[in-house]
């Protein structure tokens, strides 16, 4: 594959000036946005899918895209049963770089993250490992509300509980990530260079072969108890 990824490019430098504010005022202010009704139904056969494989220990991939890294954590993690999310019905149904035969414990679903997120919240359903890999970085200085950790969601983001993982090419929002857990938690979850030998997402395959840096930030929140 040829490295044709541009490097992100913005007008911040450093972590944004607001965070701190912004999420401070979500953890104080409940996010009562009404759940829509295709995303409490992909939550329920999503749940009942996982219950049916015998509720093993959960993973979920949020933002998984084609799935190809859903997939490949239902390899890795073969006691795990691993749930992959993407908003976009054309990315879910590519499946182009998939390869026979396909493990049996994971299933994707089409919903918004932030419903289901609070959704699991709702349900009391705590996932043993979560992973944020590649959001978009929405790197923009105005757009601080669009990134995962200044979203009124965040709250419940880490409410879930479980390791938290997040990856991305751009070192700014890991550092906004880090620092957003350890406001909210106490708990320390430093940005560091990541060095991936075998991609599981094709992102992170192009990001590789263009030269990018990696980042990754990882947080273990079993036990945290968050404000309500």
């Amino acid at each position: 594959m040829q490295g044709n990824s541009r490097r992100i490019a913005s007008a911040q430098h450093g972590i944004h000036d607001n965070l701190t504010a912004v999420v401070e005022r979500h953890l104080s202010h409940p996010f009562l946005k009404p759940i829509a009704p295709h995303n409490r139904a992909a939550f329920d056969a999503t749940v009942a899918a996982w219950k049916d494989a015998g509720s093993m220990p959960l993973i979920l991939d949020a933002g998984c895209g084609v799935g190809l890294s859903t997939r490949h954590l239902a390899a890795h993690f073969t006691d795990h049963f691993v749930i992959g999310i993407d908003q976009s019905s054309d990315r879910l149904g590519r499946h182009t770089e998939w390869h026979r035969p396909l493990p049996g414990n994971f299933i994707l679903a089409r919903a918004d993250l932030v419903d289901y997120w609070r959704l699991l919240q709702e349900a009391g359903i705590r996932p043993a490992r979560h992973y944020l890999l590649y959001p978009n970085p929405w790197p923009k200085i105005g757009h601080l509300g669009r990134r995962w950790h200044g979203h009124p969601v965040f709250p419940s983001i880490l409410a879930l509980g479980g390791v938290l993982e997040c990856r991305s090419n751009w070192r700014i929002y890991i550092e906004e990530l880090s620092a957003a857990i350890h406001q909210s938690t106490g708990l320390a979850a430093p940005c560091e260079a990541y060095e991936c030998t075998q991609p599981i997402t094709p992102f992170e395959r192009k990001y590789l072969v263009s030269g990018h840096s990696l980042w990754r930030c990882t947080a273990d929140l079993s036990n945290v108890q968050l404000p309500r």
